[in-house]
This record gives C-alpha cells, sequence and structure tokens, in this order.
C-alpha cells in the first residue's frame, strides 16, 4: 500500500487571530498560518484535527 492513499487536509486561515484568545493565536502560528488566506496542508490525524477543533471559527478546512 503506498503512502498516496493517506487522508489530507487543507487548512485555510479566513478570518484574523486579532482578539482571540492567547492560546488560539499560537494554535493559528502551529498550524503555520501566519496571513490570512495561507493554506497549509496535513496528513489527517487526531492531533491536527484537535488544533483545528481549538480554531474551527478562524479556519476553514477541506479533506483532500
Amino acid at each position: 500500500m503506498s503512502d498516496t492513499s493517506e487522508k489530507k487536509l487543507r487548512v485555510t486561515l479566513v478570518k484574523s487571530s486579532i482578539g482571540c484568545p492567547t492560546q488560539q493565536k499560537r494554535t493559528v502560528i502551529a498550524l503555520g498560518l501566519l496571513k490570512i488566506n495561507a493554506t497549509r496542508e496535513y496528513p489527517d490525524n487526531l492531533s491536527v484535527r484537535g488544533m483545528i477543533y481549538q480554531v474551527k471559527h478562524l479556519v476553514r478546512v477541506e479533506e483532500i
């Protein structure tokens, strides 16, 4: 089985973290989303999903 069959998540920052609690700001930075409309791809696992859940009001998530 090849690694290409592994599911991934595309995460895009759609709202600024200005005014959010410090923990949420740090989570956005840890996801590598430094500017609005920045997009990153991550493997679909529990740790990434937990980070996304913390900032779900700031990001858009697509399964690819």
